[in-house]
């Protein structure tokens, strides 16, 4: 047996290629219009087309790498009924939303005239000389 003897099992059809004069005919066996009778046509994803269709949101909407703080003042403080002032007792004054996750200050703005116990919230320098002389303490 030679090299030139061997025949292949299967036989072995050519893909046919469409749209090149001949025996064809007018359209050349791809139809009338439409996307799939055009030359290089292309099927676009559907994908692509459900995203055009979603409704964009406009706007900046980038989130904050860092926490909100939220300020408290002296005059704030000294109209609150609470004793010792925490995240605890500012939320039952609401004061801060009960889903706030932040840090709390307590910054010099106004007058302070009753002792009170400030708890885990972080004081300024004038402040904390302000609940001091007032006769309270900053734990």
């Amino acid at each position: 047996m030679q090299l030139h003897e061997l025949k292949a099992k299967s036989h072995r059809k050519s893909k046919k290629r469409i749209g090149r004069g001949g025996k064809r005919g007018t359209y050349s066996g791809r139809g009338q219009k439409g996307q799939k009778s055009r030359a290089g046509h292309r099927i676009r994803p559907a994908l692509r087309d459900l995203l055009i269709r979603i409704p964009k949101l406009r706007g900046f909407k980038n989130k904050s790498l860092f926490p909100k703080h939220a300020v408290l003042t002296l005059s704030r403080i000294s109209k609150m009924k609470a004793a010792e002032v925490n995240t605890a007792s500012l939320r039952e004054e609401k004061v801060i939303g009960t889903n706030f996750s932040g840090t709390v200050k307590v910054l010099d703005k106004g007058e302070i005239t009753r002792p009170v116990i400030v708890r885990g919230i972080a004081v300024s320098g004038s402040a904390r000389e302000k609940i001091e002389k007032a006769g309270g303490k900053v734990l």
